[in-house]
């Protein structure tokens, strides 16, 4: 039903219903971030909003464990009931709680012991010192129902009750907004106070997702599943990697950018903590724009993805007109209010002397100059997330902050100081927004506008081997060694089905994707894969097409005898008595001439190309199987084709099925 929105529903109208829930919880999280400072600004003043900046990247380093067992855990989850063992996603959502708990206690216990020394790293100043440490070692016990309520949150979303965890934030967030003036204005307890409600407020929601672990709609925790196992915890991070990617890169620049505002503002008539203090304050409100230019592209991943697959890219192209032009209409709103009120802003998170307020206004105008910039550059990067493009999703991901920003922060500061930090807010913003757009270009000009939807008619026989027993053969190979071929030759000689190319025909038949989109994107997860799994996208566009193959694997394998070529077909049959695994290999001599003689490429090419392919194929296989490709323990039958030709391996492999049968 869903799928069949996705493909006909008006493009608006799906955008609207997928984006605004996003944005909601994109908001709320924002704005959990900044009630603190608002309250603070008024209450304690400057300098205790420039403590909580030098504290705010050790809550974020938390959030990006939180994150990472939590979106880990969450794409775990869906990869396993999409493969139907509901026993393996239960304990792969214990497993990333689990992490979650010991890994916050460890992080607890370090923030506690060591907090001064942090907060050196992090760009603290004398002045601040006190301030800070007050806030810090409060926010330091929260961090345990921090990290593991958020892990929470995103595992919740995921087994279907998106509003559930809404609610659990949004309560927090409500409670911490009532909170704040009580601790700090009545209790006159400054930042401590704030501190205190942030953990409260923290508390409530962790208990309230606690209490979800009993109303898990797709999954049953049991003693069973809280067993703690290296290979799913190590699967599960690894799902979850992109998440604390993207979070550690936001605590790098800010280490960095704190550090340098304190250096180069010493020099200068504003001090060190007036910059510290404005620009934290100005990248939270910018914050805010890029939470509602967020939400509306990962609001539309799910109509991307299924357009993108089902071949129907007049409707991609469509999707992604619309969101490029509200995220730039947005994003130019944002920038003319940033140019024209700066001092109304500021003033939102309490008053400062002349100094704090010119030097406000100077962020804004020239930290934010090109933040329209953002309208297009964060949508492409989500865009080729959806659409799984590893590589150029990677990039985009990583540009702005860590390519350019960093870089930027250094050579300008070094050479024109304090402004110089300003001016590489424009310079990342500008350079990222070029990459974006040439990609976008080269991306869009790829599919031509006739593009139409393939239908395919494809015919469902079963067919026995001639004794009428039913043998499901796999065959995975190194490429180049000539197993599909030999995998032709027995299905021939044994009179049963190939399943090779004729997969990706029956698969586009049973799910609407494309067979050119099947056949670009299946066994080809490469390690960048591991960022395409974003903090909003959930599964990325291979985790998707690899659950659709398993269904379809199994149903070939229950229905028919056949020979299945490749796509792990032979883990995800293990538990099948009546199947034979075969892995085919031979010497790189021997794989280089087969490719010369097939497809026409000469030896060096053909080298790298083999080794290309093998990788890719390495690279895939550990992932969804958690074991090595091509060791002889996975199978029951290894032989090398250059050894014995691919008419005798086909032979040697008929008459071992003949007697088993």
């Amino acid at each position: 039903m869903e799928e069949n929105i996705l493909g006909t529903e008006k493009i608006g109208k799906l955008i609207k219903k997928f984006s605004i829930p996003c944005i909601i919880s994109l908001l709320v999280n924002s704005l959990y971030n900044m009630v603190d400072q608002i309250f603070i600004g008024w209450g304690v003043g400057y300098l205790g909003n420039g403590a909580t900046n030098v504290v705010f990247p050790l809550t974020m380093i938390c959030l990006a464990f939180s994150l990472m067992f939590g979106d880990g855990s969450s794409a775990y989850l869906s990869l396993k009931l999409g493969e139907k063992k509901s026993k393996e996603a239960a304990k792969g959502v214990s497993n990333g709680v689990l992490l979650s708990v010991i890994v916050s206690v460890i992080l607890c216990a370090i923030t506690l012991i060591f907090l001064p020394q942090l907060l050196n790293v992090f760009g603290c100043t004398d002045n601040l010192r006190e301030y800070a440490l007050n806030y810090g070692y409060v926010i330091a016990i929260g961090l345990p129902f921090m990290m593991i309520g958020t892990t929470l949150n995103s595992i919740i979303r995921a087994d279907g009750s998106p509003k559930y965890a809404m609610a659990s934030m949004l309560t927090g967030a409500i409670l911490n907004i009532i909170l704040d003036p009580i601790f700090i204005f009545v209790f006159k307890m400054n930042v401590q106070g704030a501190a205190i409600a942030t953990i409260l407020s923290q508390f409530v929601t962790f208990i309230m997702n606690i209490m979800y672990i009993k109303k898990f709609k797709c999954i049953k925790i049991d003693r069973t599943s809280l067993k703690l196992s290296g290979n799913v915890c190590k699967k599960v991070s690894a799902l979850g990697i992109s998440s604390f990617i993207t979070q550690m890169s936001f605590v790098i620049v800010i280490a960095i950018e704190n550090n340098l505002l304190a250096k180069y503002g010493s020099m200068s008539k504003f001090g060190s903590e007036i910059p510290i203090t404005v620009l934290g304050i100005v990248m939270k409100i910018s914050q805010i724009l890029n939470s509602i230019i967020i939400g509306i592209a990962a609001g539309s991943q799910p109509i991307f993805g299924y357009n993108y697959g089902a071949g129907k890219f007049d409707r991609v192209k469509k999707t992604l007109k619309i969101v490029l032009s509200t995220s730039l209409v947005i994003s130019t709103v944002a920038f003319i209010l940033f140019q024209t009120i700066p001092d109304k802003l500021i003033s939102i998170f309490g008053s400062g002397d002349a100094n704090y307020m010119e030097f406000a206004c100077m962020s804004f105008r020239i930290y934010l100059m090109l933040c329209i910039c953002n309208g297009v550059q964060i949508p492409s990067g989500i865009f080729f997330q959806a659409i799984g493009k590893s590589a150029k999703s990677a990039i985009l991901s990583i540009s702005r902050q860590v390519l350019f920003l960093i870089p930027a922060m250094v050579i300008l500061g070094n050479i024109f100081g304090l402004n110089g930090v300003l001016f590489s807010g424009p310079v990342a913003d500008g350079l990222a927004f070029v990459i974006a757009v040439v990609l976008l270009v080269f991306e869009l000009r790829s599919h031509s506008e006739s593009k139409v939807e393939e239908k395919v008619n494809v015919e469902n026989t079963k067919i026995k081997n001639s004794n009428n027993k039913h043998i499901v053969i796999t065959i995975s190979r190194e490429y180049g060694s000539g197993g599909r071929y030999v995998g032709k030759l027995v299905a021939d000689t044994l009179g049963i089905k190939l399943y090779d190319k004729e997969f990706i025909t029956r698969l586009a038949s049973e799910t609407g994707m494309s067979e050119s989109y099947i056949e670009k994107n299946e066994q080809k997860r490469n390690v960048l894969e591991a960022l395409n799994n974003g903090y909003y996208a959930g599964l990325s566009g291979s985790d998707e097409l690899f659950i659709k193959e398993v269904e379809l694997i199994k149903k070939i394998a229950q229905n028919e005898s056949c020979v299945i070529i490749g796509r792990c077909a032979d883990f995800i049959l293990k538990d099948n008595k009546d199947v034979i695994n075969v892995f085919l290999y031979s010497s790189m001599e021997d794989k280089i001439k087969r490719a010369t003689t097939i497809y026409g490429i000469d030896d060096k090419k053909a080298k790298k190309e083999i080794n290309k392919v093998n990788k890719l194929r390495k690279t895939h296989y550990k992932h969804y199987t958690g074991r090595e490709w091509g060791i002889p323990n996975n199978y029951d039958i290894c032989i090398n084709s250059d050894k014995y030709g691919v008419e005798k391996t086909a032979d040697i492999i008929c008459d071992i099925i003949n007697s088993k049968i």
